[in-house]
């Protein structure tokens, strides 16, 4: 049987380590990283450190939460004192705890506590779904939920008001997509909200409406959502600790100790109440995560708003949090034609249009640059994409290179002029990985964009090849956080379990890559690289242990395996030390 180019390289590191060629090398000592015996050490295991100076080991010593020492048994075994307790692996695959560069923890733990319709896949169930929160709620208030597809609604990922009227005409029924781009609404949502057929679209939103009657249908784009807020449910400081205390459990059983949240509200004042979640949740001791926190760039205003994203960010820090990065929201989605795109969609003259004017990004970017603090773009069309590499430019050309680490997110496509760009500016690539896959909604993506496009679709393997650096982020909750999916889909470009037509198999990466981007590279956007993201002496004890060695799988069969242990800062947060030698 001939592999695929890409499943060959997938399959490089396992043939490498059964060849024993991953120990080829001359013996490094361990390093302890002060005098003393360890707590804890790990013995018997494969452990993959993602560390260049030695990628494999044997055995890890742990101190106060933090690595003393890393080699083979016998050396490490060094590190064993009285009170040291020892766990046996039993050849168990080790690695750095995952991270997630791009996730919405309140978003996202919030929509699995309302009327959630993340695991419907069909129009029918989401009837199902809505049809039991309606008989579980008794009363007139609004039904509120998040997690529709765009997939399901064809040719333009909308849908109509008319299913959800089938379910209830007398109560507000208000539902979020999964990729919180559109609101799925009914006619009596519209009736409070005062949306009629002369209603205005806002600035940077659009109203669905019927192309002959001017009727509104039921779909609401971008800012358009807002003109629903008014009878939105009110959103609790308890309903805000909550949702960060859920995706934290979530996140550690998925082998995840940190993440950068894409995006959050906050007050002239500097005030922000997910901030003060974020506070009471770390006062309790449940935030066993490290956090880095992305202040919203607000784009109805301009550069007004400077001094209070510097004194939001200032309080943050204050309290012992990381809000060191602002999130520009630049453009919007594919299906719905309000990505921004340097050519028309296909069929149109449209191209979509730019949420903040060019001029004002870059003047932005260099400002929040000469303050010490990252930029984070949301981009989706390659518009989009070069807008912000041109902002980051300006701001480069202007104070020099800064370590501020920016960061531009999503890439559905990438023009191959834009690709280089990411390496010669220093900027990280944040992917989505699980969705770098044939699925309905890439499907209404292709036929938006042409087929010559198409070939620019998440070129993750291009932008590595320039020397660029990509970093994995699942968006949560629009797709799974499970980072062990998103490795498969980066290395086999296939569903677990679907289509076996990979998109764009040539920018398939290897699993080393796909391992870093998971870890080292998230720590390094959340300026922790230097703490955390690798198995290395003087690190914190970081770590994961999984029921399967993924450097011996088929890559399809990655998705199979489960994570048993997570460990925080050295201690377990997931799992138990004994349930890893099960």
């Amino acid at each position: 049987m001939t592999l695929r180019p890409a499943i060959r390289r997938a399959l490089a590191p396992l043939l490498l380590t059964a060849c024993g060629a991953a120990f080829a090398v001359a013996p490094i000592p361990a390093v302890a990283m002060a005098e003393g015996m360890a707590d804890l050490i790990i013995t018997n295991a494969r452990v993959y450190t993602v560390d260049e100076s030695r990628p494999w080991a044997e055995a890890v010593a742990i101190r106060d939460g933090r690595i003393i020492a890393v080699g083979t048994a016998k050396e490490v075994v060094l590190q064993k004192g009285p009170q040291t307790q020892v766990v046996d692996l039993q050849g168990k695959l080790l690695l750095p705890s995952f991270g997630d560069a791009h996730n919405h923890p309140v978003f996202g733990g919030m929509s699995h506590a309302r009327c959630a319709l993340h695991s419907g896949k069909s129009i029918d169930d989401y009837r199902r779904i809505i049809a039991k929160c309606i008989a579980e709620t008794p009363g007139t208030s609004v039904i509120y939920g998040v997690g529709w597809e765009d997939g399901l609604f064809p040719p333009n990922g909308v849908p109509t008001k008319d299913i959800l009227d089938g379910l209830s005409t007398t109560r507000p029924l208000i539902f979020n997509s999964t990729g919180g781009h559109s609101l799925w609404v009914n006619s009596k949502a519209l009736q409070l909200a005062g949306i009629t057929r002369a209603t205005r679209d806002p600035v940077n939103g659009k109203i669905d409406r019927d192309p002959k009657t001017a009727e509104p249908i039921g779909g609401l784009q971008e800012s358009a959502q807002d003109l629903v807020a008014k009878i939105m449910p009110e959103t609790t400081a308890k309903d805000l600790q909550d949702a960060i205390a859920y995706t934290v459990k979530h996140f550690n059983s998925l082998g995840i100790t940190s993440w950068h949240d894409a995006g959050i509200e906050w007050e002239e004042d500097g005030s922000s109440a997910v901030v003060d979640a974020y506070k009471a949740v770390a006062d309790s001791g449940a935030l066993t995560v490290d956090v880095a926190i992305d202040l919203k760039w607000k784009n109805e205003k301009g550069l007004e708003q400077l001094p209070g994203l510097l004194k939001a960010s200032q309080r943050a820090r204050g309290l012992g949090l990381t809000a060191r990065s602002v999130k520009f929201y630049i453009d919007g989605v594919i299906p719905q034609q309000t990505a921004f795109m340097l050519k028309p969609y296909e069929g149109t003259q449209e191209v979509g249009a730019p949420q903040i004017p060019a001029g004002v990004l870059a003047a932005a970017t260099t400002a929040l640059d000469e303050q010490g603090m990252q930029s984070h773009y949301h981009t989706i069309g390659d518009a989009a994409v070069r807008e912000a590499l041109d902002a980051v430019a300006s701001a480069r050309r202007s104070d020099g290179k800064v370590d501020t680490r920016p960061m531009i997110s999503h890439l559905n496509v990438i023009d191959p002029a834009d690709q280089p760009r990411f390496a010669t500016l220093g900027v990280t690539a944040i992917f989505q990985p699980l969705w770098s896959c044939n699925e309905p909604y890439m499907d209404l993506t292709k036929e938006r964009i042409g087929p010559v496009r198409s070939r620019y679709i998440y070129p993750v393997g291009s932008v590595e090849k320039f020397g660029g650096r990509v970093a994995y982020g699942a968006d949560w909750s629009v797709a799974s956080a499970d980072p062990l999916l998103g490795i498969e889909v980066a290395l086999t470009r296939v569903a677990p379990g679907g289509k076996l037509e990979p998109l764009g198999a040539g920018e398939a990466v290897t699993l080393a890559q796909a391992v870093r981007s998971y870890t080292l590279d998230v720590a390094y956007v959340n300026h922790l690289d230097q703490e955390t993201g690798s198995i290395a002496p003087g690190k914190s004890a970081d770590l994961v242990v999984l029921d399967k060695d993924i450097f011996k799988l088929d890559p399809r069969r990655i998705h199979e395996t489960k994570v048993v242990m997570t460990m925080f800062k050295g201690k377990p947060v997931y799992g138990a030390l004994d349930m890893a030698v099960r």
